[in-house]
């Protein structure tokens, strides 16, 4: 397994983010993993009670451990109210990345600039040879947010994921790269 050294906070201008907390499961629960119009283009169900909310925080904890998924909160650096997250997924080098923002806080440009923030973070890494993410082709606001951030569409891909919160079946989605060097 390959080790990365990522910091447990990271500030930019606008925003904090830090490893995920088990005391966060209310802040998540209430301001995005309950929301189906923020769940609607994620890998993961929508949370139904916090209960949901602390057991992926649990296996958040558990995973930053054992250097396979870093999950973060995203903060605003003003009030520190929680208005989304940002998980990496470490598979030996191989990074996937996603984020969730708040419908709250959607079209102010924060979910750009967390992913700013962290793909220079894992740019600087030893041992990654990938940094790619997948969408939803019709998830429009993530693809201009990858789009600014330099990942560049590697391919699209017919009927490639359910998206468990679209009835489970299969949509068209788009792989992005970062490309490094």
């Amino acid at each position: 397994m390959l080790c990365l050294n990522i910091p447990e906070k990271i500030e930019t201008e606008r925003l904090v983010l830090q490893r995920l907390r088990y005391e966060d499961a209310e802040e998540m629960f209430y301001s995005y993993a309950s929301k189906d119009e923020a769940t609607r283009y994620v890998s993961w169900p929508t949370h139904q009670s916090i209960r949901d909310t602390r057991e992926f925080l649990a296996y958040a904890w558990s995973a930053w451990t054992k250097g396979t998924d870093f999950s973060f909160s995203i903060r605003l650096q003003n009030s520190y109210r929680l208005i989304g997250s940002f998980g990496i997924m470490n598979d030996a080098g191989k990074i996937q990345f996603g984020y969730i923002v708040s419908p709250t806080q959607w079209g102010r440009g924060y979910a750009t600039e967390a992913a700013r923030a962290m793909l220079n973070i894992l740019k600087r890494q030893e041992g990654i040879f990938r940094i790619g993410t997948f969408v939803d082709e019709e998830n429009k606001a993530s693809v201009r947010v990858l789009e600014k951030c330099g990942l560049k569409e590697e391919a699209r891909l017919a009927r490639w994921f359910r998206f468990v919160n679209q009835g489970n079946e299969p949509k068209d989605c788009i792989l992005f790269t970062l490309p490094l060097g």
